[in-house]
């Protein structure tokens, strides 16, 4: 799990009161030394001897495993927040730095420096609002001078603020009221002419004193004849809702995607059907047409283990995939369909393909399957014809249930990535690879060809292990993890098999494997869930990411790191996936 990466020991300042050489029981795990978070409180992972109380600021720590390890949580006051253990005559400091979640007007109160828009060069159509926008404090007079022209900044009252998306995990998720703070005076102008406007100026008269400052972006209203034409670059061009890694991925688009680009903020290219792509993904093209298609002739084949669906275009059009448990529908934008006459092969994966035009210019086509479990798509462009490649179902036979499947897994973390630590320090790297090694011997007993995407302690970025399940397309794909929360975390008392899952062909295999093994180990349960992660995201095959127990739990983690324990989640994960891939097939 992501939370706790780059953990190191010791930690903390350890005095040793009796001056003797002899190690120290007692030792704190997390937070590290110098820790600085913006939670309104922190919990402690650590270890001591079981045989004597453990003191947290002159208070016992009362749950305990048997073990010895603790994980108590206590607030935090904006500022330092200092902390000590001490057991017998062994004693810990350590400070954590809680941050505010608002910025800071600065001293004396005046324009805040990082709130100036625009941030970045950006530039926008013709006809369509561009904002401008500064924080200071209130009451204050706040004006902007663009090209020109003066424009008066009116404040906003402070929306909620918003959870991160990772407060899904620990059930902190409701709006919460901003803390006071500087105030956002806003306005919003629309070009009247193309042009580069230049960067704006603000002004903000408080209290009789008068600061200015200028944004670091430019501003550039597009005619329509400025408009380009970019085409992806990168093997798998990284669609979002916006322009910043803050927003949604959409379908990613294949090499040779063509779109017009009607917007620019800073790195980032807004496209013609809505997506925003980093513009070091694309190229832009010398020739300005935008990219418009008609549709016609839709066939298929099967080649190999694969129904391969041949879309003839006039030029490679940006497109979007959605999935119900038994249905993909593919999209098409820019596309005006002449589709009368469309073949799918009978010997492939397709019982019946459907189409319609939803808007002008886009074009829908719906893919039903003759079984149940969708096992993997992949899309690429062969010149201006898209091809979507869908994978059939493995062929079991055989003496043992397995053959004919290969199964990919991915022991997470490694190298310099420990991932979370133990009470005790054990890193999560070490405690993946050997479940991997089990679950492969398991798997590979009953038949399956077994792939790791590491068998040692080496660093592999999440990116390179995706790209393998793209690559080698396996029967299905299982990145395996120990489990961590963030700061605001309830360590003592969270715990549990936990399923990751984001293509909908995965669904099912997340929701089998969590209540398999919650059934069969008798663990709690930590629950299902959609989550956008690196390992989940690939499409050639069911792909779910497990996170089998926590590290942070102080009892849970005794049963992590127990060898007997684990060896019976090994078996019993194996047999998880053997009876969802016999049943899934039948």
């Amino acid at each position: 799990m992501k939370w706790q990466l780059g953990w190191a020991l010791p930690l903390g300042s350890l005095v040793l009161i009796n001056g003797g050489m002899a190690r120290a029981e007692l030792g704190v795990v997390y937070p590290p030394a110098g820790h600085q978070t913006t939670a309104d409180r922190i919990f402690f992972i650590g270890a001591a001897s079981p045989d004597a109380p453990v003191l947290l600021n002159g208070v016992p720590i009362e749950q305990r495993s048997p073990l010895g390890y603790f994980a108590p949580s206590l607030p935090l006051q904006l500022g330092p927040n200092r902390f000590s253990f001490t057991q017998g005559q062994t004693h810990l400091d350590l400070t954590v730095l809680r941050l505010p979640v608002s910025p800071a007007l600065p001293s004396p109160p005046g324009l805040l420096p990082a709130s100036l828009q625009p941030a970045v060069d950006l530039a926008r159509p013709l006809g369509e609002p561009v904002c401008l926008g500064a924080m200071g404090p209130v009451p204050a007079r706040v004006t902007a001078t663009l090209a020109g022209h003066t424009y008066k900044l009116y404040p906003h009252p402070h929306p909620p603020r918003l959870a991160a998306n990772d407060g899904v995990l620990t059930n902190q998720v409701a709006p919460q009221p901003e803390q006071d703070g500087p105030t956002l005076y806003q306005t919003c102008l629309i070009g009247d002419r193309p042009g580069r406007l230049g960067r704006p100026t603000y002004s903000l008269t408080y209290r009789g004193q008068t600061v200015t400052a200028t944004a670091p972006g430019t501003i550039t209203i597009l005619a329509k004849d400025d408009w380009q034409l970019a085409t992806v670059t990168a093997a798998v061009g990284v669609a979002r809702t916006g322009p910043s890694t803050d927003y949604s991925r959409l379908t990613p688009l294949p090499r040779g995607t063509q779109a017009m680009v009607t917007g620019r903020q800073g790195e980032w290219l807004r496209l013609d059907y809505g997506g925003w792509i980093r513009a070091s993904e694309t190229k832009i093209l010398a020739v300005a047409v935008p990219s418009q298609s008609l549709i016609r002739g839709i066939t298929s084949r099967v080649v190999g283990n694969w129904t391969e669906v041949y879309f003839p275009l006039q030029s490679p059009v940006p497109l979007a995939v959605s999935q119900t448990q038994d249905s993909l529908t593919l999209t098409l934008y820019n596309t005006t369909a002449q589709t009368d006459t469309l073949f799918t092969v009978a010997d492939g994966l397709i019982d019946r393909l459907d189409w319609q035009s939803p808007a002008a210019n886009q074009v829908q086509y719906q893919f039903r399957f003759k079984t149940r479990q969708q096992w993997g798509y992949k899309l690429r462009y062969q010149g201006t014809t898209l091809v979507l490649a869908l994978k059939h179902p493995p062929q079991l036979g055989g003496e043992l249930p397995l053959q004919g499947t290969i199964i990919l897994l991915d022991p997470g973390h490694g190298g310099e990535e420990p991932g979370a630590r133990g009470a005790d320090g054990t890193p999560e790297k070490t405690l993946t690879l050997e479940l991997a090694t089990r679950v492969q011997a398991a798997l590979e007993s009953r038949g399956a060809q077994v792939v790791l995407t590491r068998s040692e302690d080496k660093s592999r970025s999440p990116g390179d292990r995706a790209l393998q399940i793209m690559d080698q397309s396996p029967t299905l794909a299982v990145s395996l993890h120990y489990n961590a929360l963030p700061d605001n975390g309830d360590a003592l008392h969270t715990a549990g098999i936990g399923a990751f899952w984001f293509q909908t062909q995965a669904h099912d295999l997340a929701r089998f494997l969590h209540d398999y093994l919650v059934r069969e180990l008798d663990r709690p349960s930590y629950g299902v869930y959609w989550n956008n992660l690196a390992l989940t995201r690939p499409t050639a095959a069911p792909a779910v990411l497990l996170e089998l127990g926590f590290m942070t739990n102080p009892v849970e983690f005794e049963w992590v790191q127990n060898p007997q324990a684990q060896a019976e989640l090994a078996v019993t994960l194996a047999n998880a996936l053997t009876a969802w891939i016999v049943q899934a097939t039948q």
